[in-house]
């Protein structure tokens, strides 16, 4: 991680996302810009919230740490997403890993601050209130689509996620998580990546997927899956 000292930057990104309806001017001032390289975590389970995020450019993965050591995928969220919420309001050790899949810029403020002077701000629990409940509609409407469309439907949306620049993706996690995340089988999430391979939509290496034809596998997403989480 690195802190950004360009005000002119932090600015702009305030400007952008109108912070100053979520945020008094003077807790503004104690707003710093943070950069995440892909592939580093912000936050990580079980250490204390340093800072409440919001995520201004990039895309972050969200996971579930197990007993056992393992996670599991659970969202995506892009900008314009927060990072914290619950940990911020109960006060308890972060839930779920955070990590960016892209480089992405963060608006971090203290979350000490915010809990010492700020928790009773009417604009600030508005805003937490809107998070909180378009996070809980997201969740649904993954449930939702998890039971209404097929695999391919699904992994296609999953992909899509992932594109970049690139003609290719490598994917961060393993295949049965893919497979808990999306709802299935490890056996019937192989299938549903070589029919994608025989419509030479995509040709898989290892946990390397090349995009073959974009198009069809756009076709094949559905952009309200995962968009808002």
């Amino acid at each position: 991680m690195k802190k950004i000292s360009d005000n002119n930057l932090l600015r702009h990104y305030i400007s952008k996302y109108n912070l100053e309806t979520i945020f008094d001017e003077d807790l503004l001032k104690h707003a710093q810009l943070h950069f995440y390289q892909k592939g580093e975590y912000i936050l990580e389970s079980n250490f204390n919230l340093e800072y409440y995020y919001l995520i201004v450019d990039g895309k972050v993965t969200v996971s579930y740490l197990l007993e056992n050591g393992k996670s599991i995928l659970l969202k995506f969220y892009h900008a314009f997403n927060t990072l914290g919420d619950i940990e911020l309001l109960k006060n308890i050790p972060i839930c779920c890993n955070n990590q960016a899949i892209e480089d992405s810029y963060l608006v971090a403020i203290p979350s000490d601050i915010i809990r010492n002077k700020y928790l009773d701000n009417p604009k600030f629990l508005h805003h937490l209130i809107n998070s909180l409940s378009e996070k809980l509609y997201a969740t649904l409407n993954n449930s939702s689509y998890n039971l209404t469309y097929p695999l391919i439907n699904r992994l296609s949306s999953y992909l899509v996620e992932y594109i970049s620049n690139k003609n290719y993706i490598v994917l961060s996690s393993s295949f049965n998580e893919i497979a808990q995340f999306l709802g299935t089988s490890y056996r019937h999430l192989n299938r549903t990546f070589k029919e994608l391979e025989s419509r030479s939509i995509i040709k898989c290496e290892n946990k390397t997927i090349h995009i073959l034809d974009k198009d069809t596998l756009l076709e094949l997403s559905k952009n309200d899956y995962i968009k808002s989480l």
